[in-house]
């Protein structure tokens, strides 16, 4: 039998997100859904053109997160894919706010 677990469960994820993706205030929108989400972590560009960053926060919405990183961005980026990997469960989040790293 599962037991009923108190603490809302965590989860993290890396991200990378391929298309035009820079110069589109693509970090600035991610950090603000990260927010509305109540999720915590970072993101910034590489200088390959891509954005990457992790996302840390109760599973629903870092599953709404994934979404809004596949299909949605800022409105002038033009995604291509997104991609994710080190996904599991956390017992706390490594971070506080999110923010964009340069």
């Amino acid at each position: 039998m599962a037991v009923a677990n108190k603490k809302p469960s965590y989860v993290t994820a890396d991200f990378e997100v391929f298309g035009k993706v820079q110069g589109v205030y693509f970090r600035k929108h991610t950090q603000k859904k990260a927010i509305e989400l109540g999720l915590k972590g970072w993101v910034m560009n590489t200088a390959q053109g891509t954005v990457v960053g992790q996302i840390q926060g109760p599973a629903v919405a870092v599953e709404d997160m994934k979404i809004w990183l596949q299909k949605v961005g800022s409105p002038k980026s033009r995604i291509e894919k997104a991609a994710f990997r080190n996904e599991g469960p956390i017992a706390s989040c490594a971070f506080r706010t999110f923010e964009i790293r340069r």
